[in-house]
């Protein structure tokens, strides 16, 4: 089954370029693209199946991370992966307090877009840069007490997240927790859905709000 991919930027070169890199790909498939943040949250309101959202942050108008925010607040909302030519702690954190999925230079190369797609499409978190979650994070308002959906999770259930919000991956929690890799996806998979976040980076956005982070 194939990735649903829209495309956000209000640069047409740099839209016609994406749709020829994902075009190349057989599990990667354009529904639809536009031109800006306005455009994009009209879009998700009116489609039905989009899986991942390239949104570049800088646009005329309603900009990339204002329409992150108004999208990733709809129900059934698409992934969405950022896009920009700069990076800094402090755009990177707007992004992932906004809902966004990951974060991608657009000087990348296509492999790494390519990647980055599939990964947000399966729920991993995917940084331009390699600083950890918790730290591109901060700054994010931490006031509330231990909420009650962290109480539902099982001894094991808070080692792995403590994990995921340090930003290991499945590989090395498995490593460092002695289990497998597919325990850990496991694990993960029933983190997300008992806290409700939707990916890692909303889960340590979670982490961050309620002060679970070390």
């Amino acid at each position: 089954m194939s990735i649903r991919v829209a495309v956000v930027d209000d640069q047409a070169l740099f839209r016609a370029g994406v749709a020829l890199i994902i075009g190349t790909q057989p599990d990667l498939e354009l529904v639809a693209e536009c031109a800006s943040g306005e455009d994009a949250v009209r879009l998700v309101r009116e489609t039905s199946g989009i899986d991942v959202i390239l949104m570049d942050v800088l646009m005329p108008g309603l900009g990339g991370i204002a329409a992150t925010s108004a999208i990733t607040a709809l129900p059934g909302a698409p992934r969405v992966l950022m896009l920009t030519t700069f990076e800094d702690d402090a755009t990177v954190a707007q992004a992932i307090a906004a809902g966004a999925s990951g974060f991608v230079l657009k000087d990348a190369r296509a492999e790494l877009l390519l990647s980055a797609v599939r990964s947000v499409a399966d729920g991993t978190a995917v940084l331009a840069r390699s600083a950890p979650l918790g730290q591109l994070a901060r700054g994010v308002a931490a006031s509330a007490p231990t909420p009650p959906e962290y109480e539902t999770l099982t001894a094991s259930e808070r080692t792995v997240f403590r994990h995921v919000v340090a930003g290991l991956s499945n590989r090395e929690i498995a490593d460092v927790a002695f289990l497998s890799e597919a325990t850990v996806k496991s694990y993960v998979s029933r983190i997300l859905a008992k806290v409700g976040a939707r990916d890692r980076v909303q889960l340590v956005l979670f982490a961050v709000r309620h002060g679970l982070t070390d």
